[in-house]
């Protein structure tokens, strides 16, 4: 059965598959910390934090010299202070894409010692907004009221999922 499928099909699936990644990086915004400049010393994180909106499911990502400077994730009070003694995670490939999967505020430092020279950052990360709801109906089904909601990382999973159908069956 599968193997009848002509080459219109395996193309429209192709651009089916297309479309969703094209669509995914609009659903989840990658943050790079300090935009062109960076994850350095001296530049204003508040600043670029607060001209950002985080939603969870984002990312914030840091870029900087491997070997020179590091990334902490630490509470409250390790940012105040710029200490380690509450960290709960660290990154130093140079490229660190960390997700931000709960809504609250997030503290990042530098941990070599250029906290203190303003290497550190906290964001709010806001809960998704709600989908936007359907306009009633004359009559109230739960049938009728059924919505199919594709949260953010369904998206990257369907494609995968679909990719993977389209190897299984011998359609590419």
């Amino acid at each position: 059965m599968w193997k009848s499928c002509n080459s219109t099909h395996l193309i429209l699936f192709l651009l089916f598959i297309s479309g969703l990644a094209v669509l995914t990086p609009i659903l989840a915004t990658d943050h790079i910390v300090g935009a062109n400049r960076g994850w350095n010393p001296g530049i204003n994180y508040t600043l670029w934090a607060n001209n950002q909106t985080f939603y969870v499911g984002d990312l914030i990502s840091f870029r900087y010299t491997k070997n020179q400077y590091n990334v902490f994730e630490v509470n409250q009070t390790g940012y105040d202070n710029c200490t380690l003694d509450s960290a709960v995670g660290n990154w130093s490939s140079g490229k660190d894409f960390i997700p931000l999967n709960q809504a609250k505020r997030y503290y990042f430092i530098c941990g070599n010692g250029q906290c203190y020279n303003g290497m550190k950052v906290s964001v709010v990360v806001h809960p998704l907004p709600s989908p936007p709801k359907a306009a009633p109906s004359a009559h109230n089904s739960s049938s009728d009221s059924a919505v199919l909601v594709v949260p953010r990382q369904g998206i990257r999973a369907l494609a995968v999922s679909l990719a993977m159908l389209c190897f299984e069956f011998g359609w590419v």
